[in-house]
């Protein structure tokens, strides 16, 4: 049994953050059921139509599969008094309302607070922002690019050389690790009401999530305020085994090895250079700070000397922590990703195979299992039925446009 079994969620969310937590909550165990207008559904569904999802991609929307795999979609049109109806009949039967909906947006629908909690009073509600849930611009959009990946400083804290516009953002950077955080605070909200019988209301905001992740950087940027602090670069870092070296055949390798001075014997006999193993340069922590740059170019040179997989082989017995700087396609071969389960099998509408990225939770040691993500409206008659919908107010509500 997983832990979130018997738990049903209903989301009023859209592109990746929020509903990244909703597809966690399923894998979890929980039931979600992802509201959607019936004229098109969650926006994200539209990038395969604008061409960002490209046709070598078997017609897999892998942008709405990633944060949706797992869920049941009901549509419902909530500007429809009638289908407002239908989300409340559906919230007095869940646990959790989960939303990334502004503020003025859920109040012109009656989604608030207070409007769920008049009809479930131990419901918990669950908020996505962009900024924050106070403030000036609390009714202004976000994404992670903007208020997690810009305004956070994560964007900042990676800028390293003459580049002034500073590195690009991957996609879902930092809505997929929110989403996990707000699933995580979800969980923690139904123990407080399973403790107490008090049901929270639970925020998360991009900004937020992307200080955290940037803490170290913020506050020290406090801590040296009007010092010059220099902002170290490949060459100039302070351990020469705590960095990235290019490979023969233009492959990376990163090491971390934070303790420089004890690994250096055991790093450079490994890589051909046992001479150096005792080199008073790199023997002592002043010496090897100090010496820091000649170390840097040493490593350059050697790892310059053999490919990615020669040095694996070469590296496959040292202590000291190293990676290779792999590509996403790689990740498929990865020993250590299958042995885990962390990539699971799915199938799309039309039959098309693919996989998936688990979440990073199991509980029991057992790999998460998954399901496609559905497609619109495609459990609004099943869902209704089960609430005590008969055939005759299903199609009354279809015929007056409330529901797909």
């Amino acid at each position: 049994m997983k832990p979130l079994e018997g738990i049903r969620v209903v989301e009023v969310a859209a592109w990746t953050f929020v509903p990244a937590a909703g597809a966690v909550l399923g894998e979890w165990g929980a039931e979600v059921l992802k509201i959607e207008h019936p004229d098109g559904g969650d926006p994200q569904r539209g990038l395969v139509a604008s061409g960002l999802v490209p046709s070598g991609a078997s017609g897999v929307n892998f942008f709405v599969e990633q944060p949706n795999h797992g869920k049941k979609s009901v549509a419902i049109n909530l500007q429809h008094p009638s289908g407002r109806a239908v989300l409340y009949k559906l919230c007095e039967t869940a646990d959790v309302f989960l939303t990334s909906w502004l503020p003025g947006a859920r109040a012109r629908a009656k989604l608030d607070v207070e409007d769920i909690r008049k009809v479930n009073p131990r419901i918990v509600y669950v908020r996505g922002h962009g900024q924050g849930a106070r403030g000036p611009e609390v009714d202004r959009g976000g994404y992670d690019g903007s208020a997690y990946f810009a305004r956070a400083g994560v964007m900042s804290s990676l800028m390293e050389g003459d580049n002034p516009y500073g590195p690009t953002q991957p996609p879902a950077f930092g809505d997929l690790p929110g989403g996990q955080t707000l699933a995580g605070a979800v969980a923690a909200a139904l123990l407080h009401r399973e403790r107490t019988g008090q049901a929270s209301v639970v925020d998360v905001s991009l900004l937020a999530f992307g200080m955290w992740v940037n803490s170290p950087d913020i506050v020290q940027s406090k801590l040296f305020e009007g010092q010059a602090v220099p902002r170290m670069t490949r060459a100039t870092l302070s351990n020469p085994l705590a960095n990235r070296y290019l490979t023969k055949d233009g492959r990376l390798i990163l090491l971390v090895m934070l303790q420089g001075v004890r690994f250096w014997p055991e790093l450079i006999t490994a890589v051909g250079r046992p001479d150096l193993a005792e080199d008073e340069r790199f023997t002592s922590p002043a010496a090897l700070f100090e010496n820091r740059a000649e170390g840097i170019r040493l490593l350059d040179e050697i790892f310059a000397t053999r490919t990615l997989a020669e040095w694996k082989d070469a590296l496959a017995g040292v202590k000291g922590v190293w990676a290779p700087v792999q590509k996403g396609i790689e990740l498929y071969d990865d020993v250590q990703v299958q042995a885990n389960g962390y990539l699971a099998d799915a199938e799309s509408e039309t039959g098309a195979a693919f996989q998936l990225v688990t979440n990073p939770v199991q509980f029991d040691e057992e790999p998460t299992s998954i399901t496609r993500a559905p497609g619109l409206g495609e459990h609004t008659d099943d869902t209704l039925r089960a609430l005590g919908f008969d055939e005759e107010a299903i199609i009354q509500l279809k015929v007056d446009n409330a529901i797909l």
